[in-house]
């Protein structure tokens, strides 16, 4: 068990990108699963207590995943992803907006580019998140974005085990 596993996390407002680095201590096409299976994430990607549920998912470019995120009280937060583009098992991008329960969504959004690689059974996930506007990156920052995404990819790697 590798216990030194990397989790970089850097904003760089000049670019208005959050770039995130994680090592999984799992294979790549596992972890692949666990970012592109609508089972699968709905069981890590909302920091606890939240959790997720999808509505529908197509994992296609031009595809969407359109699901909410649900407070214990039983508050919804939508979101809308469209897939741009996919590269299987290595990368994918999609575009992320908040919408609600109708799928109208609240502009501007961000950009999201996922990239996988292997190493000796432990898997980096590299991710850029371009915001359209500084001012929806540093709103994101300001409601906890950074702690919020770090309890997301702490609940994967307890799934993981």
């Amino acid at each position: 068990m590798n216990n030194n596993l990397l989790f970089d996390f850097n904003v760089d407002k000049t670019a208005k990108t959050v770039f995130i680095t994680r090592e999984f201590n799992a294979g790549q096409s596992l972890i692949w699963d666990a970012f592109t299976k609508a089972e699968l994430l709905d069981q890590w990607v909302a920091p606890a207590p939240m959790r997720a549920k999808t509505k529908y998912m197509d994992f296609k470019v031009g595809g969407r995943r359109f699901y909410a995120m649900i407070s214990p009280d039983g508050q919804e937060r939508w979101m809308v992803q469209e897939f741009t583009s996919i590269t299987p098992k290595t990368n994918f991008k999609m575009y992320n907006a908040f919408s609600d329960k109708d799928e109208n969504r609240e502009l501007p959004g961000s950009e999201w580019d996922y990239n996988f690689s292997e190493q000796n059974g432990i898997t980096k996930v590299s991710i850029a998140i371009f915001n359209e506007s500084l001012g929806r990156l540093e709103k994101m920052i300001e409601m906890g974005f950074k702690e919020a995404f770090t309890i997301t990819l702490n609940q994967l790697e307890g799934l993981l085990k």
